[in-house]
């Protein structure tokens, strides 16, 4: 079939929303015809070339949609589901799945390779093949996806704002909430507030933590993190330094999350100084490819007891996470209307790029026309 989508030919280039040819989906593939993408920073850093990828591509990996068609042998959703697709596949079957650890599956080694899970292309313009980010292409009203990225969810919760927790607001709660390890009573830091930032606030906040501080250099962005769920603010780890020391007497955070645009090396000192004996510090924000060298106090790591973690979707499991999180959202604990701040057709998403690195957005959202 015809369709629109955002494609990426060159790094360092706009994105170039244009007719693609999309296959019907083959065996264990499903033909999804998608309401909404949120757009996340993780698309900007593979146009500029941080994280490097087989071009060309169409981009977008946060979706929600309709299935309209299922390729032969699939068994876990028909067509009329809604479902969200989920940034990393989960077979279900590798030793990651089967140890409850399925954000890391085996699967997930297609995901900048450029060719679909199954071999092979779905998308094609201009006489040439073309990959899809994170094996989704959101970025485009239909998408033919591998059952490993879906997940079907109930009907009743509004699609545009579903798409958010297939990597953004699960990727930052589960950052507090899992990796974190963050509990009742516990003092949490988040550095950052993106739509990543915004959901670790959240998570944190669900968790049980009695301070949670907001860092962001945007005033905006402190007054609505206050409204998510933090309880202090400061416009940088260094402002936050005294205040915090000041709030816990001298213990500092027990957990702190980097979720800022871009991760460097540089951070992650200022960050563990923001963290306290035996806390946890989770590195969740993309850094470039190319980020080697880190500053930090070894002394500081090994005598004050403190733990570095990275983190991919936040430790979570898509395929009963992404359920979960959307029935707190139906019981109002976890808010995601608030967390969208602009809305952008297909044709806009260079400019709803240029809002984020304004700091103009928490989170922009494509919804496709049909």
């Amino acid at each position: 079939m015809k369709t629109k989508a955002a494609v990426l030919w060159e790094y360092g280039k706009p994105w170039s929303v244009e007719e693609v040819e999309l296959d019907a989906p083959k065996a264990h593939e499903v033909l999804v015809r998608l309401t909404a993408s949120g757009l996340c920073h993780s698309d900007d850093h593979v146009r500029t070339g941080d994280l490097p990828v087989q071009l060309p591509m169409v981009g977008g990996h946060e979706g929600a949609g309709v299935v309209e068609e299922v390729g032969p042998e699939v068994t876990g959703v028909k067509p009329g589901d809604h479902v969200v697709l989920a940034f990393v596949p989960a077979c279900g079957r590798c030793k990651w799945c089967a140890t409850g650890h399925s954000n890391l599956c085996d699967l997930g080694m297609y995901l900048m390779m450029g060719e679909e899970i199954g071999g092979g292309h779905r998308v094609h313009a201009r006489d040439a093949d073309i990959g899809t980010m994170c094996l989704l292409g959101t970025f485009s009203p239909y998408t033919t996806v591998h059952e490993a990225s879906v997940v079907k969810i109930d009907d009743d919760i509004p699609l545009d704002k579903a798409a958010l927790v297939g990597c953004g607001v699960t990727t930052g709660w589960g950052s507090a909430v899992y990796l974190g390890e963050t509990r009742a009573g516990d003092t949490v830091v988040v550095v950052g507030i993106g739509g990543i930032g915004a959901a670790a606030l959240q998570g944190a906040r669900m968790a049980g933590a009695k301070n949670i501080m907001a860092v962001d250099p945007v005033p905006w962005k402190r007054e609505m993190a206050l409204k998510l769920g933090a309880t202090h603010v400061a416009e940088s780890m260094e402002a936050a330094h005294g205040p915090l020391t000041e709030l816990t007497r001298g213990q500092m955070a027990d957990v702190t999350i980097l979720t800022v645009g871009v991760a460097l090396g540089e951070l992650i000192a200022p960050l563990l100084a923001l963290t306290g004996k035996n806390g946890r510090a989770v590195a969740t924000a993309v850094a470039p490819a190319l980020q080697t060298q880190v500053t930090l106090s070894l002394a500081d790591l090994t005598f004050m007891q403190k733990s570095l973690r990275g983190g991919l979707f936040g430790g979570a499991n898509p395929r009963s996470d992404i359920p979960k999180l959307l029935d707190l959202y139906r019981s109002g604990q976890l808010l995601l209307d608030e967390m969208v701040t602009t809305t952008y057709k297909l044709d806009e998403v260079n400019q709803g790029y240029d809002d984020m690195l304004a700091g103009k957005n928490i989170r922009g959202m494509i919804i496709h026309e049909h």
